[in-house]
């Protein structure tokens, strides 16, 4: 996978309750994406982020990329650098943790016209936290892309106990990890051109 052009992805950590599991595949896919040329790709912890709950009277397309806390501005900041995203997320009850669901309602500006790819696991392999935030993100003028990573119960249940998860995360790196990863590149290059002919 080649691209003339310098993206930079920022993979999301969706969770961050006590004991999780969303960084062991964050920091695998992170490693995976790294792999290929022309990519520059950092994780963003909300961990990191510790986001009020969504208070403000105007919605973040409202607030014109001026946001009115130190951390969401931060974040916010972090994201616009990006040009594509994979979100790592749980699915909770059907859907994405609140933590996500905040950080993506706090930002607007900064997601739109990007591609984004979820990396899920839970009920039917995270299947409904994907089209959760395949929603969200259309609102928020994303792009999802078709492919998803769906991780299977033994094989979250085999990385959560190995020593090294990587080793049992590579069980789905041919063909799973490179086509999703090959398609948000196409997608991210297609969009970072179109949003810098806009300027």
């Amino acid at each position: 996978m080649e691209t003339s052009v310098n993206l930079r992805i920022n993979v999301i950590v969706g969770s961050t309750r006590e004991g999780r599991f969303s960084e062991k595949p964050a920091t695998w896919i992170a490693d995976f994406a790294k792999k290929q040329s022309g990519l520059e790709v950092e994780i963003l912890d909300l961990r990191d982020f510790p986001m009020p709950f969504y208070d403000s009277a105007k919605t973040a397309s409202q607030m014109g990329g001026v946001y009115p806390h130190e951390t969401v501005a931060a974040f916010a900041k972090k994201i616009g650098e990006g040009d594509a995203f994979i979100f790592v997320s749980p699915e909770y009850n059907h859907g994405i943790p609140a933590v996500l669901k905040n950080a993506l309602d706090w930002v607007y500006a900064e997601w739109n016209q990007k591609p984004m790819g979820v990396v899920s696991w839970g009920g039917v392999g995270g299947a409904r936290s994907v089209e959760h935030l395949r929603l969200v993100s259309i609102e928020l003028q994303m792009m999802p892309i078709r492919n998803a990573l769906h991780m299977p119960f033994d094989i979250v249940m085999a990385a959560n106990q190995a020593e090294n998860p990587s080793t049992v995360f590579a069980k789905l790196e041919h063909p799973h990890a490179e086509s999703f990863v090959s398609q948000l590149v196409w997608w991210a290059r297609i969009l970072k051109l179109a949003r810098e002919e806009k300027k």
